[in-house]
């Protein structure tokens, strides 16, 4: 039993799977770092928000709550944070752009490069006496009537 667990533990795909997944939690630290150090300070800037991701649109409450807004991260009624999902967008866009870029791209490269295209079963071949193209299931040569 613990053999069997060993193998499929041990086995390529499965630590190569492992590898992925911890390389791509450390890039989407890279990539929302960027996307909230770097990307939105620039938007905001543009835009005149002091901060992207607190960029909220209040839209009217139709009903009465009781739900109290003192936390920073309680949402209110009626409260669309935009710019949180403005980060996410970017966020993806930028993981997407790099895996397109970086893996998918070379890969195709790579591919085409090494994938020679592969021939054409021959569908004639030549008749001994007059050299013409014949079907390979002939027996006679259509030009020169000679058995194949």
């Amino acid at each position: 039993m613990l053999k069997g667990f060993r193998d499929f533990i041990l086995r390529g795909n499965v630590v190569d799977l492992a590898v992925a997944v911890i390389i791509g939690a450390a890039f989407g630290a890279i990539t929302s770092s960027l996307t909230a150090d770097v990307i939105t300070p620039t938007i905001s800037a543009l835009v005149g928000a002091p901060d992207f991701s607190n960029l909220i649109i209040h839209l009217p409450v139709l009903h009465h709550t009781t739900v109290a807004c003192d936390s920073a991260k309680a949402v209110c009624p009626g409260d669309v944070h935009i710019g949180k999902f403005l980060n996410a967008l970017i966020n993806f866009l930028l993981v997407a752009s790099a895996i397109y870029f970086g893996i998918v791209l070379p890969m195709q490269y790579l591919l085409k490069r090494f994938d020679k295209p592969k021939a054409e079963p021959p569908v004639t071949k030549a008749c001994p006496q007059c050299l013409g193209d014949i079907p390979l299931a002939a027996t006679r040569c259509k030009f020169c009537t000679q058995p194949v």
